[in-house]
């Protein structure tokens, strides 16, 4: 998840680094951390109940989408207290991902989160700024 949230980084025009951060699917479960969702298991699959279980859990004003402070609560619960760099790692991805794809009401929506478990997230923030940028030259 943290590649992913790099990328996210270029897409918000944020200068990429010198080097690239390629991702070998085949080995994607080495990227698992202390503290994260399990939404990805130890062989690199995605567990859907997993995924749900994020918004069961922790999505207390709406049902889709989660707010700063459910997010923090969200981080919290899934803290392994003796893996300082998994937490770390599970707050910087979550905080970035929050910072870079909340809408303007503070909503962090499941939509979103599943767009970054399965990739389509790149594709939808393109779409979103070419959108803008068109609307802006109609203006």
């Amino acid at each position: 998840m943290l590649l992913l949230i790099l990328v996210l980084l270029l897409q918000a025009n944020v200068k990429p680094p010198a080097f690239k951060f390629p991702i070998y699917v085949k080995t994607i479960q080495q990227g698992k951390h202390g503290s994260d969702t399990d939404v990805y298991d130890t062989q690199g699959r995605f567990v859907p109940e997993k995924f749900e279980e994020i918004f069961k859990k922790h999505a207390h004003t709406r049902p889709d989408a989660l707010t700063d402070k459910e997010l923090g609560e969200m981080l919290k619960a899934n803290r392994d207290p003796k893996d300082f760099a998994g937490r770390v790692g599970a707050f910087v991805e979550w905080r970035l991902l929050y910072a870079l794809c909340k809408d303007k009401e503070g909503f962090l929506h499941k939509e979103t989160v599943k767009a970054v478990y399965d990739g389509s997230v790149f594709e939808k923030l393109e779409r979103e700024k070419k959108e803008a940028k068109e609307f802006a030259k109609k203006k």
